[in-house]
């Protein structure tokens, strides 16, 4: 039988004692789900270290058996493969070596991963193989062009600080459903127009419910709001507490949940089917919000609230389920819906069905960029006759980091930006950097191109330029289509190569390979300035890939744009003619004239005269409409209050527009000492580590997070702030206090002081304006 389809999971399991990869696809007739031949775990060690190896492997009783190999490290020492019974055995191995400081060569790879990997299976399969029993055996498999259409479910869970679960929700385009459970609560009658509620006399009843109707369902993806760490961890105890397992996977198989004890992490596993956390989605995009929480990204993108907003809402979800439970299951399928509805905003699925397809990478999977690297990478690396190489334990040396100019601080007019497109991708394609090319150009480097701290890259061996050169071409067809989700994914692939051969956590990190990367990028931004400079024009700021320019105060917008073309113009042919003559190679940098700023602040360092870096604001001409932009300031800073975003975003336009801001400057202290403003004094910051390892130090949110928790604890009411979780809170005469248990008025001086002064004055002085000037209503008592 052959076909082909998308992974929906994969995993080795045991056959007959023997361990099989199984994948289930999805193809145009359906689910089908797949088991590999027998499959063994191979890992590679140095030819040097087979005799210390083999004593090591008869010492334990280990089932490894070693095969002679045609391949080497990228270091040019030969290696000898270790044929392992299983991943069990791998794993042994990999613990045993480490133990006695020997180097095992690729002993982290999954054996799952390997087999698709290998294959040049992304996403994709094509398969045949024999069928038996609902399942096709002794698969083969290959990569293939193939895009699914998944079918998807969200679901909601609603329950207690002790895990007494209250309710479950699903939303999918044929099942809207809440199933309550009544043991603590009076049944709901109420109808309702979007969803169907069913109540259940207990626990497990409702558990089995929900199994029943996913099995019913059948979904290619289950989707949720931090699904992982909490719906489905949550859900796994109390099956467990109940006796009865999670069927929540295909043909019957169930709900694996793995946690790490401090917390950290959640790994959840349902055969057959994708789990995707929408916050894990929006933030593999790239996507940045104050806060993931699903009230505040839904307002953010959709302009839609939650049933429930701001306070204790655990409080309020228990006495919903007491008092009022009708509420209690609508506001559990809302959440349900703002998780479908953010998902077709975004197009969550389609980037991660995309990313699988450029790099092997589950869809389950956040980040990853290390491991979709290994995917991409490795095959074609073998094929030359290599292994990668070992993370190193120390997490390696620091390579430089992008180049950042010192700026030129000051209030200006007619500031261009010209920016390097894809500055560190394009630097990869021009000079060829490689790690094969790194291994191929120190072994002959008499016809290579010369890198930093000793790098030699081959001409000739390489794969990256090229791997990079598609996916570039690929980009480009994606905007022609506008398809926005294949454009963002292959953007993100990208940027990731510099960073992941930078990593510590990376086997093929070389401090040359990176530092090859950013210090040839700070020699291009250098040269590209001085080209501008000498055109008569002052470069004020370089950060990374952008170059600011300033034009002069004089020109009308239509030169300023003039003069950023000629520039763009100029420095792409000069780099063009400066590659074929210096280096003969092909040039692939380009600059693009990205913004014309009518009006530009760049400010100095508080407390100094020296310009800052990654911080500056002004007014952008962006098809002919003015926008106001903001780098790196307070306004749009998570840790600031909405009083300090707001009072830069107005103080900033009334400068920019040349207008005096003295009186609303005057008027905005009063509003706050006369307590006009209250509720934007709130501070919102995050606790990254149990409230109980602050030990060293107490910053003002965990200040005002103990003293709420101890409030709750003499109120007998559950603690709030234990573990990681944002705190809100508000700067008394008495200090810090969380939103909700604030005992005493605001410090107004506090916020004037700490918010509005440094914001005044860091822009002021370049208006000629004091600050001291304006809030001088204590002059009088000296």
């Amino acid at each position: 039988m052959t076909g082909k389809g998308f992974i929906l999971s994969r995993r080795t399991i045991r056959r007959d004692s023997r361990e099989c990869v199984e994948l289930w696809i999805s193809t145009e007739s359906g689910p089908v789900r797949l088991i590999s031949g027998p499959q063994t775990s191979v890992c590679f060690i140095r030819t040097s270290h087979l005799e210390q190896v083999q004593n090591l492997i008869r010492a334990k009783g280990l089932d490894i058996t070693p095969e002679a190999v045609n391949f080497k490290t990228l270091e040019q020492e030969e290696v000898i493969l270790l044929r392992c019974a299983d991943d069990f055995t791998r794993h042994k191995l990999r613990r045993e070596m480490q133990s006695a400081g020997l180097s095992l060569y690729e002993g982290d790879i999954k054996s799952e991963d390997r087999f698709l990997m290998e294959r040049f299976a992304y996403g994709a399969v094509s398969y045949y193989g024999t069928p038996v029993n609902n399942e096709i055996v002794n698969a083969k498999v290959k990569g293939t062009q193939f895009r699914p259409q998944l079918t998807s479910v969200s679901v909601d869970i609603e329950c207690d600080e002790k895990e007494n679960l209250y309710s479950i929700a699903v939303a999918s385009e044929t099942m809207n459903r809440v199933w309550l459970n009544t043991a603590g609560t009076t049944p709901v009658t109420d109808e309702f127009a979007t969803f169907d509620v069913i109540n259940l006399p207990g626990e497990k009843e409702v558990l089995t419910a929900f199994c029943k109707a996913v099995a019913e369902l059948d979904p290619d993806v289950i989707l949720g709001w931090n699904i992982k760490q909490f719906d489905l961890a949550v859900l796994n105890r109390m099956a467990r507490r109940q006796g009865i397992p999670l069927t929540l996977g295909r043909q019957g198989e169930t709900l694996t949940v793995r946690e790490w004890e401090d917390g950290s992490q959640v790994i959840a596993e349902i055969p057959g089917r994708c789990i995707i956390d929408g916050i894990d989605a929006l933030k593999t995009m790239t996507w940045q919000f104050e806060s993931f929480a699903l009230d505040f990204v839904a307002n953010a993108l959709l302009n839609k609230r939650k049933l429930i907003t701001g306070g204790d809402k655990l409080e309020e979800i228990k006495t919903l389920y007491r008092d009022n439970p009708s509420h209690l299951v609508a506001y559990n399928h809302q959440d349900c819906v703002l998780v479908n509805d953010i998902a077709e905003h975004t197009r969550f699925i389609d980037f991660l069905i995309l990313r699988s397809t450029l790099t092997g990478l589950d869809m389950t999977r956040p980040g990853g960029s290390v491991a979709a690297f290994i995917n991409v990478y490795l095959p074609k690396l073998h094929r030359q006759g290599y292994v990668c190489g070992i993370r190193p334990e120390n997490g390696g040396l620091a390579s430089p980091g992008g180049y950042v100019m010192t700026s030129r601080p000051g209030l200006y007019n007619n500031v261009l930006v010209l920016d390097f497109k894809s500055l560190y991708p394009s630097i990869i394609r021009t000079f060829l950097i490689d790690p094969l090319g790194l291994a191929e150009g120190l072994l002959h480097p008499e016809n290579a191109i010369e890198g930093y701290r000793g790098a030699m890259f081959s001409r000739t061996e390489h794969f990256l330029p090229d791997i990079i050169a598609g996916l570039w071409q690929q980009r480009d067809e994606a905007k022609k289509q506008q398809d926005a989700p294949r454009s963002q994914a292959i953007k993100i692939l990208m940027n990731s190569f510099y960073g992941v051969l930078g990593s510590g956590g990376c086997p093929f990190y070389d401090p040359r390979l990176a530092s090859s990367i950013t210090m040839r990028g700070h020699d291009i931004m250098k040269t590209t300035a001085g080209w501008i400079e000498d055109a008569g024009y002052e470069v004020i700021y370089g950060d990374t890939d952008s170059t600011f320019v300033f034009t002069g105060d004089d020109c009308t917008p239509r030169q300023a744009e003039l003069i950023g073309t000629q520039l763009q113009d100029m420095i792409n042919r000069r780099w063009r003619e400066t590659l074929k003559q210096d280096f003969n190679l092909h040039c692939h940098l380009e600059i693009e004239f990205e913004t014309h700023f009518r009006r530009f602040f760049m400010p100095t360092i508080r407390g100094s005269d020296e310009g800052s870096k990654k911080r500056y604001a002004g007014v952008a001409v962006k098809e002919g409409k003015e926008q106001l932009i903001f780098k790196g300031l307070e306004n749009v800073r998570s840790d600031w209050t909405a009083l300090a975003r707001q009072f830069q975003e107005k103080l900033y336009a009334l400068v920019f527009a040349e207008q005096s801001p003295e009186d609303y400057i005057r008027t905005l202290l009063n509003d706050i000492r006369a307590g006009k403003l209250d509720n934007l004094l709130v501070y919102a910051r995050r606790l990254r580590k149990p409230l109980n390892a602050y030990t060293r130090t107490q910053p003002p949110h965990v200040k005002a997070a103990r003293q709420a928790d101890e409030m709750n604890m003499a109120a007998g009411k559950p603690l709030q702030y234990q573990h990681r979780t944002t705190v809100r809170y508000v700067v008394t005469i008495a200090g810090p206090q969380a939103v909700g248990y604030v005992t005493q008025p605001p410090d107004y001086e506090h916020y004037i002081e700490k918010q509005i002064r440094p914001i005044a004055e860091s822009i002021l002085p370049a208006t000629g304006i004091n600050y001291d000037d304006i809030d001088n209503q204590q002059l009088g008592l000296f």
